[in-house]
């Protein structure tokens, strides 16, 4: 079964590193395999970082977006969660899911549970809402 999604007027989505935007009008998308993708409103820009949690959910993003440098932004990926461990103790859990899932190439969902940590709790500062929630959203390989 295909996923589907839509594209509000000008939001743009990265699908295998290439960035396809919609026009003017929403449009609806299939995609018919397994591929990586994030929508504009859930990318995050490297000058929007200013908390641990963000930084995390950046390097997670690099890997999912950038196979190729998977190795290099693992080694970041570990660094930056050790970080994030002593400052979030209060996340153990959510963070040892993270851990998980970035094991299990599982970035799409890793990425969902980073969001959730954002200061204030609330994952709008990165516009996640309308996040695909299905297992068929979820195209890590």
């Amino acid at each position: 079964m295909p996923l589907k999604f839509v594209l509000r007027p000008n939001e743009k989505v990265i699908i295998n590193g290439a960035v396809i935007g919609a026009g003017d009008r929403p449009g609806s998308f299939f995609l018919y395999n397994t591929a990586n993708f994030l929508r504009g409103r859930e990318v995050l820009k490297e000058e929007q970082i200013d908390c641990i949690e963000k930084k995390l959910y950046f390097v997670i993003q690099l890997i999912y977006i950038f196979p190729e440098d998977a190795v290099l932004n693992l080694q970041r990926f570990a660094s930056i969660l050790s970080e994030t461990r002593d400052a979030r103790p209060d996340c153990r859990d959510d963070l040892d899911e993270i851990e998980r899932l970035v094991e299990a190439r599982n970035y799409y969902r890793a990425l969902k549970i980073c969001r959730k940590m954002f200061k204030g709790g609330d994952a709008s500062s990165n516009a996640s809402d309308g996040a695909a929630e299905s297992p068929a959203a979820d195209p890590a390989p």
